[in-house]
């Protein structure tokens, strides 16, 4: 059956999904790599994702790119591995396949990464295999990593409608209108259902800049989140800078990293947080949910921890590093966020993290941080940056969260209110 044929036989809600299918790749190409013409693209994608990875090519080719390279990943092949892999192999990684990325981002390819994996994949599988293997895959692709976290190349991240996350976010659904349910909500969440997706992108990130502004002006020393299970006091860096929506990376392209994205954010500093904070939302990681829970942090180290359920996975977490019980981000987002609003757990970091306000475990974003060029690691460190194998995202906003940006003077100026934005910016 010729195209034309097919597109003649489509129902109307085929045609739909294939016009917002090609929005997707448009937007990601155009509003979030800004695909630079002579530009490589590296992708890697679930091997549902093909639909889009075939739109977003066609976008980056007529964008100019000069080679589009897709990694595929296929869940079934990564369960067998912890079926069947022998004890003495979790501390195998593919270093020559992170060096191979690693020397792409180094030559200028733009990275983008299309995540739509079933978040239950492994549930049921041995923790300790997931942890060792984690922490390899971590360990061999920290060099590529650095080079993503320091913004060095232009990067994005959208996602992917799969039937096996579907069925996660819908269990009550048919597995058909739980994929059709999905992408309705990528896509409304995406900001792609206007008359021009890429004009509305352009407006969004005008009011994301808006806000990073107000508070880059304010320089607040730190912020403090208090509300029900919350009384945290988050210093910032010394230099952060906040951030939000479309950035300009090192290589001088402006990129959207996240689609969607709702949060403007910056870098904590690692010595410098104390109190104690509730999750609002379940963190979704490795297969396994983690559900209400409460740390304290004393010298910006969390030294307390509990989890209602996933505990001993939290635990594994912490243990991967001594940077993995420090902060590398703090990010704002108002309750009123479009994804909030939705209702969903998405079970997926991409779309919860634009629900709530959130902090991060793990590797700070140095490219929140002003004048760092010829810095090391220890130079950063001394400034607040964080260093860590890891960056995991969890919520900690709501509707009933309060922040204050606290002042160099010790002034508590009032940022959000009942999880809104107290000013006016």
């Amino acid at each position: 059956m010729t195209g034309s044929s097919q597109a003649q036989n489509a129902t109307p809600e085929e045609n739909t999904q294939a016009r917002m299918l090609d929005r997707l790749g448009e937007v990601a190409v155009r509003t979030g790599l800004n695909v630079a013409p002579g530009q490589q693209v590296i992708i890697t994608a679930p091997l549902d994702a093909v639909p889009l990875v075939r739109r977003v090519t066609e976008h980056a080719y007529k964008a100019g790119a000069s080679l589009v390279t897709t990694f595929y990943a296929d869940e079934e092949t990564t369960l067998a591995r912890y079926r069947f892999g022998h004890e003495d192999t979790f501390d195998t990684a593919a270093d020559w396949m992170a060096r191979g990325m690693t020397e792409g981002f180094r030559a200028g390819a733009a990275r983008l990464a299309i995540t739509g994996s079933n978040p239950a994949l492994l549930a049921g599988q041995n923790p300790e295999h997931i942890s060792r293997a984690s922490r390899a895959a971590s360990r061999v692709n920290r060099p590529a990593m650095e080079i993503i976290t320091n913004f060095d190349v232009n990067w994005n991240i959208v996602a992917t409608a799969t039937p096996a996350w579907a069925k996660v976010v819908f269990p009550d659904l048919p597995e058909d209108q739980a994929v059709a349910r999905l992408w309705q909500a990528i896509f409304a969440a995406s900001r792609l259902t206007g008359a021009d997706p890429v004009a509305d992108w352009a407006e969004h990130n005008a009011n994301l800049h808006r806000r990073a502004r107000f508070l880059n002006d304010a320089r607040y020393a730190a912020l403090h989140f208090t509300g029900p299970g919350t009384d945290l006091m988050v210093g910032l860096a010394d230099g952060h800078d906040w951030a939000g929506g479309s950035e300009k990376a090192g290589n001088g392209i402006i990129c959207n990293p996240n689609i969607p994205t709702e949060e403007v954010f910056t870098t904590p500093h690692r010595l410098k947080v104390d109190g104690h904070v509730s999750s609002t939302k379940p963190l979704s990681h490795q297969g396994t949910l983690i559900d209400d829970i409460r740390v304290r942090f004393e010298g910006g180290r969390i030294v307390e921890m509990h989890a209602a359920k996933g505990e001993e996975v939290l635990a594994r977490v912490l243990d991967t590093d001594e940077g993995a019980r420090r902060l590398g981000e703090v990010a704002l987002v108002p309750h009123s966020s479009p994804i909030s609003q939705s209702g969903i757990l998405f079970q997926n970091t991409l779309f919860d993290e634009n629900a709530a306000s959130h902090i991060a475990l793990g590797q700070a974003y140095t490219k929140c941080m002003l004048d760092t060029a010829g810095q090391d690691e220890a130079a950063l460190a001394a400034r607040g940056a964080n260093s860590s194998m890891i960056h995991i995202d969890w919520m900690i906003g709501s509707g009933e969260i309060d922040v204050d940006g606290i002042d160099a003077n010790g002034t508590a100026v009032p940022l959000m209110r009942k999880g809104e934005w107290a000013i006016s910016a």
